[in-house]
């Protein structure tokens, strides 16, 4: 379904033989799923489009393993990074093999375990969800009360990352398979989904070469948020310009995400949404 995944050359370096018994789950994602060099110089260049600044602090909500975290301060010595989860072991897995590595760097780098809607004093240049995390919020209400928490924690020239996907393809059940490099197959397994309420069950699965498999070594269970409803409710929090980056790029394996207002359906499609302060 998924129209491209980049690859992410910053994660720790899977073992030489992997099996279902030997592999990490957390490195197994980092190197399928994330792309934090990227996703980086992304907000750099959000942000400077913008406000024609440089961003110096930024927030990861739902940050997992903080890799996001530590490249953002790694790509720059003024920056720092906080990063909010509710899964301690995850939060630190991701200190040990993401922050310690940074050396000094690390001091720059805050970890909460917590709840991504607990008010709080401290002001950010930007705020990111990505990986669909806020999708976790399933009603108007939720969804529309992280949002204003989002923007009440933004410094006065604040902006808002997040994702989405979509296509006709993307409410079949089916199993999407990718070969990652490392010698394993990541598998996204679009489980179930509801056309009543939305609710989606997606797994994430990992095959090996001797044939040993990780099955669902992650689940979300989400509400399928559409364009316009997460564009609607950002603007209702109070976001002042909310925006859609939508890949233009004519090849699969390549990305070109620039701001649209109106775009021809695909069978599957990410999109990125900005919204300012």
């Amino acid at each position: 379904m998924k129209k491209s995944v980049r690859k992410n050359k910053t994660s720790p370096k899977a073992p030489a033989r992997l099996t279902a018994r030997t592999a990490d789950r957390h490195i197994l994602y980092q190197k399928s799923v994330q792309a934090p060099d990227y996703e980086v110089e992304l907000l750099h260049k959000l942000y400077k489009k913008a406000y024609g600044d440089k961003a110096l602090t930024m927030r990861e909500d739902f940050c997992g393993t903080a890799i996001l975290c530590a490249a953002w301060v790694k790509s720059d010595a003024e920056r720092t990074a906080t990063g909010v989860d509710l899964c301690e072991d995850t939060l630190a897995w991701g200190k040990k093999h993401n922050l310690e590595p940074l050396g000094d760097a690390q001091s720059r780098v805050t970890l909460i375990a917590d709840d991504v809607r607990a008010p709080r004093k401290a002001k950010y240049d930007i705020v990111n969800a990505l990986n669909f995390s806020y999708w976790v919020f399933k009603t108007r209400a939720e969804l529309k009360r992280y949002f204003e928490g989002v923007r009440a924690s933004l410094s006065g020239q604040g902006m808002f990352l997040c994702d989405a996907y979509g296509g006709w393809e993307s409410q079949e059940p089916m199993l999407e398979p990718r070969r990652v490099a490392g010698g394993f197959t990541y598998v996204w397994d679009q489980h179930s989904f509801d056309p009543i309420t939305h609710d989606v069950v997606n797994h994430i699965h990992f095959e090996f070469k001797d044939g040993t498999k990780l099955n669902r070594a992650f689940t979300y269970e989400w509400r399928f948020w559409s364009l316009p409803e997460i564009t609607e409710l950002l603007k209702e929090a109070g976001f002042k310009d909310v925006h859609v980056y939508w890949d233009q790029a004519e090849a699969d394996t390549e990305e070109n995400y620039r701001r649209s207002t109106r775009a021809e359906n695909q069978p599957g499609w990410l999109a990125y949404i900005v919204a300012l302060k």
